[in-house]
Parts: structure tokens; C-alpha cells; sequence
């Protein structure tokens, strides 16, 4: 059985704390855009972004991830107009609840506005593409989740390539960590990311599952962001409204090889799961015991 070797495990973000040594966070998504790449526009509308926010929490996430602009290739989207979509989310959620919550933005004005309405961590998933970013998050109490990914936002990387993809996306991202702890941000308060799909292929975003532990094997929690990618689309032959039990299937497995934080859509099924990986893995009791414990089989 692989476990992680983590420097920091014990996390506290926000309100709540974390041992990463013994468990596993699931992360819901909630895309507050017209035009993002699974929900189509679903919770664009601020009263939906709010509604599906709280729903997440309910369902048992631990963490919600508020996006307002997507990664994939596009016109630029003004960062006023991002804080616009994702600061009153991230407000309206903090006044009623002590859940994680996450700005998915690469965007230093962004992270900041959303950080004072009570964001807890930034999700970069572009690797510190705005060098103030970082010195954002050090002169907060904030987490930073650094991804490995290659493009400038928001364009174009055709034809990815890489020799060793698990060798080359751990040395991008120390390479980005040692660039976070230059601006003054703690390793207590980072987190990796390998980006799944983030100009990748489908043939390297599984190999990247599998060899999932080269990443944490570095020693800061592991965040595995599979849900709904195109990888499992591809390796399944399924549109993007049938990916939900490939999604699963590859957050268990990352799990295995280490991941400790899931992000995913279907928050329901990815916490029951979370939590059964963690019992098999010998990292949590059963919620209860009485199957053929009793004088009498069952």
C-alpha cells in the first residue's frame, strides 16, 4: 500500500483541519460561466452558483471550487468582470458556511478581492502565470494549489509532448513551488496539482494516473482534478454526460497512488467513495460494525 510522504500533513484551511495522512478531501465544482466545458452554463446565474454551492456542502463536500472563467482556449476575460461573477459566490457561501472554499483564477486583483469576501484557497491551475499571484497569497492566511500546465491562459498548445511526463510535470511544479516560497508562501500552504488534460493528451493523462505517486511523492498534498475530463471520455468512448462512473473510477485510483484531495462534479458519489478507498486503505473505521458480528450468521 502506497501512502504519501507528506512534509506538512496537517492542513488547516479556513475553519477546518485537515490530516491529510489519513484523509481524503472531495472538492465540488461550481463554474459561475456561460460557456464552461461540463455544465454548459448550468450555474452561471449568481442565484444558481449560490444554490449549487450550498447543495455541495450538503451533499458532504469538504471543498468548493468557484470558477468564473474557463481554462480552455477563448477571448481573455477582464478580471473585473471574473471577481464580478466569483466574489459574490464566494460571499454568499462564507455567510453560511465554514466549508473550504476555493477561487479557481490565475489572476493576482482576482484571488485578492476574492480572498477579503473569505476565500480560503487560490486555485491557479496556470502554474503562477501572474508573478503578484503568489505575493497575494503569502500576505494572506490563503492556500496555494500550483498546477502544471503549459500555455498562456486562455490559448492555444497544440500537440503536447513529453519524454517523461511525470518526471517533467514533478520538476514544473517544485520548480513553481520554489518560486511560491521565494514570495513568502509557507509549504503549510501549498498544494499540487499535475492537471490532468491541461495540455495533455489522453494517452498522458492516464499515464499521469497511474503514476500518480511520482507527484506525491513530493511531499505536499496531491490535488487529482479528473472529473468529467476528456481522458475519460476518450478511453470510454462517453459524451460528457456519461463520464460520472469513469470519473469515480479515476479519483479511486488516484487516491491509491496518493492523491488527497478529489475535485469533482458528482459530490455524492465521489464522497462515498472517498470514504470507502479510505477504509480499505486502512485509513479510517466503518461507520458501524455488525455484519456477522453477532451470535447468529447473517
Amino acid at each position: 500500500m502506497y501512502l504519501p510522504p507528506l512534509r506538512v500533513p496537517v492542513r488547516t484551511i479556513g475553519a477546518r483541519t485537515f490530516d491529510f495522512s489519513r484523509r481524503v478531501a472531495v472538492m465540488a465544482v461550481v463554474n459561475r460561466t456561460p460557456d464552461s466545458f461540463f455544465d454548459q452554463g448550468r450555474t452561471f446565474a449568481l442565484d444558481a452558483a449560490v444554490a449549487a454551492s450550498f447543495d455541495a456542502v450538503a451533499a458532504g463536500a469538504d471543498w468548493v471550487d468557484i470558477g468564473g472563467a474557463p481554462f480552455a482556449p477563448g477571448e481573455a476575460i477582464p478580471p473585473d468582470e471574473e471577481a464580478d461573477r466569483v466574489v459574490p459566490v464566494v460571499a454568499e457561501l462564507r455567510a453560511g458556511s465554514d466549508v473550504v472554499i476555493s477561487v479557481d483564477t490565475f489572476h493576482a486583483s482576482v484571488a485578492a478581492r476574492a480572498i477579503a469576501a473569505g476565500a480560503t484557497v487560490v486555485n491557479d491551475t496556470t502554474g503562477l502565470s501572474d508573478p503578484d499571484l503568489a505575493r497575494v497569497v503569502a500576505d494572506s492566511e490563503a492556500t496555494l494549489v500550483l498546477t502544471h500546465s503549459l500555455a498562456a491562459p486562455r490559448t492555444v498548445y497544440a500537440r503536447p509532448a513529453y519524454d517523461d511526463i511525470a518526471r517533467e510535470v514533478a520538476d514544473f511544479l517544485l520548480e513553481r513551488v520554489e518560486r511560491a516560497a521565494a514570495a513568502g508562501v509557507p509549504e503549510e500552504r501549498i498544494v499540487l496539482d499535475p492537471g490532468h488534460d491541461l495540455n495533455k493528451n489522453t494517452l498522458h493523462s492516464l499515464e499521469l494516473t497511474r503514476r500518480l505517486s511520482e507527484i506525491a511523492d513530493l511531499g505536499y498534498p496531491t490535488l487529482a482534478a479528473v472529473s468529467n475530463k476528456d481522458f475519460i471520455g476518450e478511453t470510454l468512448d462517453a459524451p460528457r454526460s456519461e463520464r460520472r462512473d469513469g470519473s469515480i473510477a479515476a479519483a479511486v485510483v488516484a487516491i491509491v497512488n496518493g492523491a488527497r484531495i478529489i475535485r469533482m462534479h458528482d459530490v455524492a458519489g465521489s464522497v462515498a467513495a472517498a470514504r470507502m478507498t479510505e477504509a480499505i486503505l486502512g485509513l479510517r473505521e466503518p461507520a458501524y460494525l455488525k455484519h456477522n458480528l453477532g451470535d447468529v450468521n447473517e
